[in-house]
Order: C-alpha cells, then sequence, then structure tokens
C-alpha cells in the first residue's frame, strides 16, 4: 500500500445543523436576487428588526428578523 487513502468527509455535528441551515438558506436568497439586493434587503431587515427590537412586544420577532438582516448582509458583502 502507498498510504494514499480515499478522501474522508467532513461531518458537521447535529449541533450546528440549525447554523448550517440558516447560512444555505441565506445564500439562496443573495444568490437568486443578487449580491446589490441582498446588501439593501438586509439592511432594511436589520433596520426593521431594530424598531422591533425597541418595543417589548416586538423584541421576539425583531431579535431574529435583525439577525437573519446581518447574516443576509454579511453574506451578500463576502
Amino acid at each position: 500500500m502507498s498510504g494514499m487513502s480515499a478522501p474522508t468527509k467532513k461531518r458537521t455535528p447535529i449541533l450546528l445543523w440549525p447554523m448550517v441551515l440558516c447560512w444555505r438558506f441565506v445564500t439562496m436568497i443573495a444568490n437568486l436576487t443578487g449580491i446589490l439586493i441582498a446588501i439593501l434587503l438586509g439592511l432594511a431587515f436589520m433596520i426593521i428588526g431594530w424598531f422591533l427590537i425597541t418595543t417589548i412586544i416586538g423584541a421576539f420577532i425583531g431579535i431574529p428578523l435583525f439577525i437573519f438582516g446581518l447574516l443576509l448582509l454579511i453574506r451578500g458583502l463576502y
């Protein structure tokens, strides 16, 4: 044997699957809309999320919306 083995796939730990799925969803949105629109949508979601965070009742929707906008902005920039 020459010591060369077949490449192995890296498996994602089960606890990280929600983050992986969220990142893939954001990537799909960025690919469908284009980079510039993804950045603008990310900024819009962050602004709307920020205004919802300032209200106590809207914080349950505002925090995930702000995080989604931030991820969309990061994906659009990189």
